[in-house]
């Protein structure tokens, strides 16, 4: 696993123990990594702030990423608190519940604008607040989530796959941006993975049985492939990739018939 030792960064995402996010903050933190952990609602802040307690020292905020104050405010307390970041993670993602299990041509113009909003525009409002901050710091490293469901259609995925391409979109023009201040910019597109998002997709189970059947490795995967996956693009060893999407999926992306 990379290094981290000496590193400061900030986790977005976090819900329970089988959020991706957790996982990966708990490898940052075993790599080293001082750690900032949100949490966008008064219904979460528990879950959050048990789960950081297993952390060695971590700041916990709050940041609801569809408010502008909410994000800037976030931007400053990690300045006072930090001085300076080192690396990004965002795992924030959301699309109403009517979204996801009715049709998707009959999704509404606010569902849409809720999906996009929270799962892709975050990313922009996120880093604009953190570049500042990795810029002190001579650079640094942002990563975000995503899923196969922004190439390929999955059923009763619909509205969260526009906003998975899009995300995919927005990490490739944030690198071409942040490049020239050494802020690499990247996704990992993980396979299938049991998660609280994942439970909102009816069908989920059938879909995790088709990974197992026909991903060349026969299995699907779990939070920690995807963690220790996060742990090198956050960290020295994954220096020279920008502007990607990692695919940790057993193989599945390869597979046609």
């Amino acid at each position: 696993m990379s290094s981290l030792a000496g590193k400061q960064g900030l986790i977005v995402g976090v819900a329970n123990k089988r959020s991706i996010s957790w996982a990966i903050a708990q490898a940052a933190a075993a790599a080293g990594a001082r750690l900032a952990l949100t949490y966008p609602s008064a219904r979460l802040e528990e879950n959050v702030r048990e789960l950081a307690g297993k952390l060695e020292h971590p700041l916990v905020l709050p940041c609801d990423v569809a408010s502008d104050d909410q994000v800037a405010a976030l931007g400053q307390a990690l300045d006072e608190e930090f001085g300076g970041l080192d690396f990004l993670v965002h795992g924030a993602a959301f699309a109403p519940a009517e979204a996801l299990s009715n049709p998707f041509v009959e999704t509404s113009r606010e569902s849409f604008r809720v999906a996009l909003d929270i799962s892709a525009y975050s990313l922009i409002g996120l880093t604009r607040a953190v570049a500042p901050l990795m810029t002190r710091r001579g650079g640094g490293s942002i990563l975000t989530l995503t899923y196969i469901g922004s190439q390929r259609v999955f059923t009763n995925y619909n509205v969260m796959g526009v906003a998975k391409a899009a995300l995919e979109s927005t990490v490739r023009y944030l690198a071409a941006d942040l490049g020239p201040q050494n802020i690499r910019v990247n996704a990992i597109s993980a396979g299938a993975i049991k998660t609280l998002a994942a439970a909102g997709i009816s069908g989920f189970s059938s879909i995790l049985q088709v990974y197992r059947d026909r991903a060349p490795l026969r299995r699907g995967v779990d939070q920690s492939e995807v963690a220790d996956t996060a742990a090198f693009l956050l960290g020295p060893g994954g220096r020279g990739i920008t502007g990607e999407i990692i695919m940790v999926d057993a193989g599945y992306h390869i597979v046609g018939i």
